[in-house]
C-alpha cells in the first residue's frame, strides 16, 4: 500500500510529517532508540525536467534514501512509498553554486599592531610548508567545514541543492569540497559528496602578512615559480620535503579554479595557465562582455555572479558628471554578461555568492533571462555545467537514477515571474520554502452598494496580489488586498486625487461562484454590500497581455576599449599618399621639403616626391609637418597593480608584460601627443627590478596585442635614494641593502649567483639523455633565468641613476662581472661622467630640465643632454610621467636653446635615437622605406608649443587624428546623456541607486608603491 500526502484545503499547500532522516548505514553510534524511516517518496503527475533539456509531462519522480531510483511517465511505485501527487507542478533538478565559502571560518584580515608595521620577509606559518604564507594548497576544505544552517538556509531559498565550497583566501589555495545543503539530522561526513573536488587559485594573497608579493605582477610570478618549483620538487623528492609543494602537484589533476577581479585579470590567469599545460575554470566578475571575443579565444568554462551595479543617482549635474563613462554602460550592460557569454559559446556556470543580499538572486537572474539567457541556458548553467565542470555529473546537476536526490518542486514554469519555489528536497530531505496559496489573481467586476460597476485587477505574485480598480476609462486607483485563508480585506481611494479617505471592504471568497463578497463602508460612513466576481484567471489575463510585444532591451554600442574614446573596432590598416608635407626623416636625408610618403600594408612603402598610389587614401601634407612617430624610452603608463614589486632587493622574475591595462587612457593621450611606442618599465624601489615591455600605442587592443613581437627583452635596474629606502619611513630598515655600499653588493651577489647558477645548468646540459635522467636537475629559477640572459646579452638593462658615484660604480660592476649597461635612464649628472659611459657602450635617457626635487638632482643643470650629445653617446629625452609624454616634442626642443643642438638633432632625441637604445631602430624610429608606418602628421613645426599632432599612424592604421576626436567628444556625451536619462527613469520607477563617487586616476612614477594607482605628484 501506498501512503498519500494529503492536501491543506483551501490553500493548497504541501504538508509532509518530520519524517526524519533517511534510512542509512552510519559508523556513528547511536544513544536512544534507532528510528529507521524508508526514506522512500514517490512524486506523481508532475512536469518534470530531469536536466536542463528533457522535460516530461505527467511523470513521476521515485526516491529512495537520498537518491534518484527512478524517473518517468511509467514508474512503478513500490509498497510504502509515501506519495505525493504534483499535478499542476513542476520540478527541477536543484541548482549547483561553484563559486561558495559555505561552512567554512569566515576569512578575516590579519589584525596590526601598528599603522605601518615593519616588513615581514619569511612566512610566520610553521611546519614543511611553502616559503610563502600566501600559496597554501594544502588546505583543505573538508577538513574545515562545519554545518551552518543559517547559510545552508539562504542558499536552498535560492534554488540550490549543493555547492563547491573552499576558503577563498591566499594565491594557491588549496583544495574545494562538494557538499549537499542539508542540514537537519545530518553530520559534515554526510554531506561532503567530494572531499577533493577541485583546486583553487587567485592573484590575491588575502590574508598573508608577507610583504612578497606587493604587486600584481608579483602574484602572477610567485604563481609562476610555484608551477615550477612543484614540477622539480616532484622529479627530486629527496631535495626537499615540501608539504605545500607535494600537494600543489597532486592537485593538478582536479579541475583547476581561478578567482579573479576583472575581464583583463582573467586572461592573464588564462594566459599563466597556457604556460603549463591547464586550463582553468574561471570565476570572473561580471564584466567579460567588454572582452567576449578574446574571453571566447581562452576556451576558458566561466562562473558568473549576478550582481548587477544599482543605477546611480543622477539628479544632481555635478554628481552625473563624476561617473566614468565605461561606470554607466556597465550599469546598463551587465545584465546581458552571461547571455553574451552564452551566444558566443563560452561555457557558463551561475553563482549567488557575490550578492550581499541573497534575495536579489532570483530577481537578477530572471533579469539575465529577459536581457537575452534563454531559460534552458539559465538551468544548464545552474545545473548540469557546474556538475560536468567538476566532474560530478554522475552526483548532481540532474535527475536520473543512482543520482544525488536534490530537486525543487514548483508552482509553475521555473523561471516565470508568478513562480513560487515551494519546497528545495536535499539528499532526499524536504526543506518547504513556501505554502502555496491559492492563486487569485484575474480581472473581475468589482460592485459595491448602488455605485457603477467597475475593473478590478488583481496582478503581481500569488502570495503577495497587486490591487488596481478602474473607476473610469482614464482613472486608475491602487489599492491593498490581505487575504487570510478565506477572509479578505480591500482598501482603495476613492478616487485619484483623493488620497486622505478611502473606501474599506471586508468579506470572503466563495470558490464555486469564484467571487468575493462581504460588507464595506464608504469614506462618508454609509454601509454597502459588495462582491467581486471573477471574469478571466491570472492566467488568461497574462496570456491576453504577452500578446501585446514588450518593448526590446535597448543597450549602447559596445567600445574597444570599454572606456571613454573607446571605438567600435580598432582602425583597419589602409593604403595612405600623405603628399607634400615636410618630412622629418631622422636619418642622414634629414628634412625633406614638400615629399610625399606613402603608407602601405603598414609599413612606409615610398618616399618622394610626387608619388602617385592607386585606390589610396590622399592627405594634403602642405604647410604641415611629417615626423617619425614619437618613442617613450621610459614611461610607467598602461600598467595595472601596482609598477613596483619593491619587497625583496631583486625581483628579476616580475614582468611588466604580465600587467598591461589597454584601457588606461593615457594611451589615447600619448596618440594625441603623437607617441606610437613606449618602454613601460619597472619601478625603482630595489636595486634589480622587474623585466620591461616595449609596446606600441594599439588603442583598442587586447593587453597581448599592445606588445611589439620579437623585441629585445629589457629589465629595470636601480640606484640611488629610492632602493636603500632612504624616504620608506623608520618601519623599513630591515630590507638589505640600507646603503650606497649595499646596492653595490646587491648586484655583486646577484650576478656571482647567477653565474653559479649557469654553470650548474651547463654542467646538467652537457650530460646524455640517459644520465640525466639518472641525475637530479637544477632548480629552475626565475629570477636568476633574467639575470643569466644579461649575461649572455639577451636581455638589457635600463638603469635608473643620477649621482656620478653610482653611475662609476654599476659601470665597474658591469666591467667586473662581465655585463653591460645598455642604457643610463633619467642621468641628471650624466654629463659629468659622459667619457666613461661613452666607454662601456652606454646610451643615456634623460628629462630636458627637471631639477630639484629630491637631494640626489640638486647638480642636475638642462645642458645634460646636449653635452652627453656632443661627447658622442646615443642621447633620447623621456618622460617618465603620464602627463610629459604627451609633449615629449616640446621637451626635445628645449636641447636646441639648451645646448645648441640642431633641430633635427632635436627631433632625433624623441624618434631613432630611443629606437635604438631599444634595439627597434631597423623597425622604427625613422622614415624609411621598409619600416613601420609608425609617423605623426604635425599642424605646425613639430618642435614648436603651437603645433598638434591632427594624425598619428601606428602600423598603417591612423589611430588619432583631430575630426575623429572631435566626433567621439560629441558621441560620448550624447551616450552618457542617454543612459543617465535612463537611470533618471529607472529611479522614478522605483529601483535602488547608488551614490557616485568620483574614482581617482592617477598616474605610475618610478617610485610609485603600493598595488593602486598613485594619484599626480
Amino acid at each position: 500500500m501506498h501512503t498519500s500526502i494529503p492536501r491543506l484545503g483551501l490553500v493548497g499547500g504541501l504538508v509532509l510529517s518530520s519524517l526524519g532522516a533517511y534510512a542509512q548505514t552510519s559508523t556513528f553510534p547511536r544513544n536512544g532508540v534507532y528510528d529507521q524511516r524508508p526514506g522512500l517518496y514517490a512524486f506523481t503527475h508532475a512536469t518534470i525536467f530531469t536536466d536542463y533539456k528533457t522535460k516530461l509531462t505527467d511523470a513521476t519522480l521515485l526516491i529512495r534514501d537520498g537518491k534518484v531510483e527512478a524517473v518517468g511517465n511509467n514508474v512503478k511505485i513500490p509498497a510504502g512509498a509515501v506519495v505525493q501527487d504534483l499535478k499542476g507542478k513542476y520540478i527541477y533538478p536543484g541548482f549547483v553554486d561553484l563559486a561558495a565559502s559555505y561552512g567554512l571560518p569566515e576569512v578575516k584580515p590579519a589584525e596590526r599592531t601598528a599603522r605601518r608595521p615593519p616588513p615581514q620577509f619569511e612566512s610566520k606559518k610553521g611546519g614543511a610548508y611553502d616559503w610563502n604564507q600566501a600559496v597554501h594548497p594544502e588546505t583543505d576544505a573538508a577538513s574545515d567545514f562545519r554545518l551552518n544552517e543559517e547559510q545552508a538556509d539562504a542558499y536552498r531559498k535560492m534554488g540550490f541543492g549543493a555547492v563547491l565550497t573552499q576558503q577563498p583566501d591566499g594565491i594557491a589555495r588549496g583544495t574545494a569540497a562538494l557538499v549537499t545543503l542539508a542540514t537537519t539530522g545530518r553530520r559534515e561526513n554526510e554531506v561532503i559528496l567530494t572531499d577533493r573536488a577541485a583546486a583553487g587559485f587567485s592573484f590575491n594573497k588575502g590574508t598573508s602578512t608577507q610583504n612578497y608579493p606587493g604587486s600584481l605582477m608579483g602574484s602572477i610570478a610567485l604563481l609562476r615559480q610555484t608551477y615550477l618549483d612543484a614540477e622539480w620538487n616532484q622529479r627530486n623528492p629527496t631535495k626537499e620535503q615540501n608539504l605545500s609543494l607535494r600537494a600543489f602537484q597532486e592537485q593538478r589533476r582536479l579541475p583547476q579554479f581561478f578567482e579573479v577581479s576583472d575581464k583583463l585579470n582573467a586572461l592573464r590567469a588564462d594566459k599563466l595557465g597556457d604556460e603549463f599545460k591547464t586550463q582553468f575554470i574561471i570565476k570572473g566578475r561580471g564584466d567579460e562582455y567588454q572582452r567576449i571575443a578574446d574571453i571566447k579565444a581562452t576556451g576558458a568554462p566561466f562562473i558568473l555572479n549576478l550582481n548587477f551595479p544599482d543605477a546611480y543617482n543622477v539628479d544632481d549635474v555635478y554628481d552625473a558628471s563624476r561617473i566614468l563613462l565605461e561606470d554607466l554602460k556597465h550599469w546598463e550592460m551587465a545584465p546581458a554578461n552571461a547571455a553574451l557569454l552564452a551566444k558566443a559559446g563560452v561555457p557558463i556556470a551561475l553563482s549567488a555568492t557575490d550578492l550581499k543580499d541573497k534575495k536579489k538572486f532570483l530577481p537578477n537572474l530572471r533579469k539575465a533571462i529577459q536581457y537575452g539567457l534563454s531559460e534552458e541556458q539559465a538551468l544548464r548553467a545552474l545545473t548540469a555545467t557546474p556538475a560536468e565542470l567538476i566532474k560530478a555529473q554522475d552526483k548532481v546537476g540532474s535527475l536520473k537514477p543512482g543520482l544525488t536526490a536534490n530537486f525543487l518542486v514548483c508552482s509553475n514554469r521555473l523561471f516565470a515571474e508568478d513562480n513560487v519555489m515551494l519546497d528545495n528536497w536535499v539528499q532526499g530531505e524536504r526543506y518547504q520554502l513556501s505554502n502555496l496559496p491559492a492563486d487569485y489573481r484575474g480581472v473581475y467586476t468589482l460592485q459595491v452598494g448602488n455605485r457603477p460597476a467597475v475593473q478590478m485587477r488583481l496582478a503581481g505574485k500569488p502570495e503577495a496580489p497587486e490591487l488596481k480598480i478602474a473607476l473610469a476609462p482614464k482613472d486608475t486607483v491602487r489599492g491593498a488586498i490581505s487575504v487570510q485563508g478565506e477572509l479578505a480585506t480591500i482598501v482603495y481611494n476613492p478616487t485619484p486625487k483623493d488620497k486622505t479617505t478611502s473606501v474599506r471592504l471586508s468579506g470572503y471568497f466563495t470558490p464555486e461562484t469564484r467571487q468575493f463578497q462581504g460588507d464595506g463602508q464608504l469614506p462618508d460612513a454609509t454601509l454597502v454590500k459588495w462582491s467581486a466576481k471573477r471574469q478571466e484567471v491570472a492566467s488568461q489575463a497574462a496570456k491576453r497581455d504577452s500578446a501585446k510585444a514588450p518593448e526590446p532591451i535597448q543597450l549602447g554600442s559596445m567600445l574597444y576599449p570599454f572606456a571613454a574614446y573607446g571605438r567600435a573596432a580598432m582602425p583597419q590598416q589602409e593604403t595612405v599618399l600623405i603628399k607634400n608635407a615636410t618630412v622629418w626623416t631622422s636619418e642622414a636625408a634629414g628634412k625633406l621639403e614638400g615629399t610625399d610618403v606613402l603608407l602601405v600594408g603598414g609599413k612606409i612603402s615610398k618616399v618622394g616626391k610626387n608619388l602617385s598610389a592607386k585606390d589610396a587614401r590622399v592627405i594634403d601634407g602642405t604647410g604641415k609637418h611629417l615626423t617619425p612617430g614619437i618613442i617613450d624610452e621610459h614611461s610607467h603608463i598602461a600598467v595595472i597593480g601596482g609598477v613596483n614589486e619593491g619587497t625583496q632587493a631583486v625581483t628579476s622574475e616580475v614582468r611588466i608584460g604580465d600587467v598591461l591595462d589597454p584601457e588606461d587612457v593615457d594611451l589615447y593621450r600619448d596618440l594625441a601627443g603623437g607617441v606610437t611606442a613606449a618602454q613601460l618599465l619597472h619601478g625603482s624601489a630595489n636595486p634589480i627590478g622587474g623585466q620591461s615591455q616595449l609596446i606600441k600605442i594599439r588603442w583598442g587592443g587586447a593587453p597581448e596585442d599592445l606588445k611589439v613581437a620579437g623585441a629585445d627583452g629589457f629589465i629595470k635596474f636601480a640606484l640611488g635614494e629610492n632602493v636603500k629606502q632612504s624616504n620608506a619611513g623608520e618601519a623599513n630598515v630591515l630590507r638589505f641593502p640600507q646603503s650606497r655600499m649595499g646596492v653595490e653588493q646587491v648586484f655583486v651577489d646577484a650576478f656571482t649567483r647567477a653565474r653559479e647558477y649557469e654553470k650548474e645548468w651547463a654542467a646538467y646540459n652537457k650530460l646524455s639523455k640517459g644520465k640525466q635522467k639518472k641525475a637530479e636537475a637544477p632548480r629552475r629559477d626565475l629570477e636568476l633565468d633574467a639575470l643569466v640572459e644579461i649575461l649572455n646579452n639577451k636581455r638589457f638593462i635600463t638603469c635608473h641613476s643620477y649621482v656620478q658615484s653610482e653611475i662609476n660604480m654599476l659601470i665597474n660592476v658591469a666591467d667586473r662581472l662581465g655585463f653591460k649597461v645598455n642604457t643610463f635612464t633619467h642621468i641628471l649628472e650624466g654629463y659629468k661622467v659622459a667619457d666613461k659611459m661613452k666607454a662601456h657602450g652606454a646610451a643615456a635617457s634623460t628629462f630636458a630640465d627637471w631639477w630639484g626635487y629630491k637631494n640626489e638632482v640638486r647638480d642636475a643643470i638642462p645642458y645634460n643632454a646636449a653635452i652627453m650629445h656632443d661627447a658622442g653617446l646615443t642621447v633620447a629625452i623621456n618622460s617618465d610621467d603620464a602627463e610629459m609624454s604627451r609633449r615629449l616634442n616640446q621637451e626635445a626642443a628645449k636641447t636646441v636653446k639648451y645646448g645648441g643642438l640642431s633641430e633635427e638633432e632635436a627631433m632625433k632625441l624623441v624618434t631613432i635615437n630611443p629606437a635604438k637604445m631599444l634595439h627597434v631602430d631597423n623597425k622604427m624610429g625613422s622614415i624609411k622605406e621598409g619600416k613601420d608606418a609608425d609617423v605623426v602628421l604635425w599642424s605646425a613645426h613639430p618642435l614648436s608649443i603651437y603645433a598638434h599632432a591632427e594624425r598619428t599612424f601606428v602600423d598603417g592604421r591612423q589611430m588619432f587624428d583631430i575630426e575623429s576626436d572631435k566626433v567621439m567628444r560629441q558621441e560620448m556625451e550624447k551616450e552618457r546623456l542617454r543612459i543617465v536619462q535612463k537611470m533618471l527613469a529607472a529611479k522614478k520607477g522605483g529601483a535602488p541607486t547608488q551614490t557616485p563617487v568620483a574614482k581617482a586616476t592617477g598616474h605610475f612614477h618610478c617610485d610609485s608603491v603600493g598595488e593602486e594607482k598613485e594619484l599626480d605628484k
